[in-house]
């Protein structure tokens, strides 16, 4: 046992160090060809994987979080008070769609949380996967009713408002969708 404190690893500890196998001496667990310049096992490309996904979600958490701590704000301002119907009920799904795109974006540390040590990395990958994507939708629509509600507060209504939000989202559907659509389809070819 190491004195409280210590690392393992240092003069100290007595234990016999464990060597882990270079790459090359590892076996490849995969059934499917490694891409190419990438030889990794499914354990590896998972842990690869999930990296990069705390990297996405750390960004795109980041502005669900601020864009719903606006939107809880705002009802808290005199003007709040002068919205009609419409207004209203766009505030009230932009609210739902920012708390619902902030949960599903926060859901991989708690499924991370819950199922860390349980041998599922493959698993979590996956599901974070899934969340992630779903998380940038319901933050896609949550920035589209804030613009449009933003946009009809400020012009009085119309439909410049529709337009201008409509064409921001068909932006958001270009850069976040067609464009990597389309270097998929460029690669296999």
């Amino acid at each position: 046992m190491l004195p409280a404190g210590r690392l393992p690893g240092g003069p100290w500890d007595k234990r016999p160090a464990v060597r882990t196998p270079r790459r090359a001496e590892r076996p490849t667990q995969s059934k499917q060809p490694a891409e190419k310049g990438r030889h990794e096992t499914p354990f590896e490309r998972a842990d690869r994987r999930w990296a990069e996904t705390l990297q996405e979600v750390r960004v795109a958490q980041t502005g669900a979080q601020i864009l719903f701590g606006f939107l809880l704000s705002v009802a808290f301002t005199p003007r709040f008070t002068q919205l009609n119907r419409l207004e209203n009920g766009l505030y009230i799904a932009t609210v739902v769609l920012g708390a619902l795109a902030t949960g599903t974006l926060i859901a991989p540390v708690a499924f991370h949380r819950i199922l860390a040590g349980h041998r599922l990395k493959l698993e979590l990958v996956q599901a974070a996967h899934r969340l992630v994507a779903l998380g940038v939708i319901l933050l896609a629509l949550a920035i589209a009713t804030a613009l449009l509600l933003l946009l009809l507060v400020a012009t009085g209504g119309g439909a410049v408002a529709w337009v201008i939000s409509a064409v921001v989202m068909g932006w958001f559907a270009i850069c976040w969708l067609v464009m990597p659509a389309h270097l998929l389809r460029r690669r296999r070819r």
